[in-house]
């Protein structure tokens, strides 16, 4: 299944369907459009120097949120920190789908199109259990070494739909978001 640029499934035998109603996965198209739900406020415009990673301890995370309290894309877009939205209504997933660190980040300005290209290799979350997930936040951490939730700036929020069952739950990152400008 794809959504927002990023596809996701469980691992189940070929051509079976799973409770969840995932199909296992197929080879994805050569191109995709990739959509995050929201750009939060404060990240308009900052997106790709966070994704270029400036800082000598910093990082990409994807922070998985439940689907039970999650609050609408007009509420989430105000928030300025993940301990803002994680104050909130909307609830983190930490039974074992836990956050995780975007590895092989590529920004690439695209002269041709006009825009910046960011990508990530793809996420797995192996045996995943918990509540059902809703979203998952990409937030840009300066300092991985210290800070709390309130140093984590949330970039972007991908609508994704999940029931953990116990099989992996992979997201595969087809151009993470694109950013560009009208002339």
């Amino acid at each position: 299944m794809s959504e927002n640029g990023l596809e996701y499934w469980q691992d189940e035998a070929p051509g079976d369907l799973n409770p969840g109603g995932f199909v296992v996965p197929t080879p994805a198209p050569p191109e995709r459009t990739p959509m995050a739900s929201i750009v939060f406020n404060i990240a308009l415009g900052r997106v790709a120097h966070y994704a270029s990673l400036p800082a000598a301890n910093d990082a990409l995370l994807l922070v998985p949120l439940e689907a039970a309290g999650l609050v609408d894309d007009a509420t989430m877009r105000d928030y300025d920190t993940l301990a803002a939205i994680l104050a909130g209504a909307s609830n983190e997933q930490t039974s074992n789908m836990t956050r995780k660190t975007l590895g092989s980040v590529t920004v690439t300005v695209n002269d041709t199109d006009n825009r910046v290209d960011i990508d990530a290799a793809d996420v797995t979350w192996t045996a995943a259990t918990g509540n059902p997930i809703g979203a998952v936040v990409l937030c840009y951490d300066p300092d991985t070494t210290t800070g709390t939730d309130a140093d984590l700036i949330p970039l972007a929020k991908y609508d994704c739909a999940m029931t953990p069952d116990g099989t992996d739950f992979v997201l595969t990152i087809a151009d993470l978001i694109r950013s560009s400008s009208a002339a």
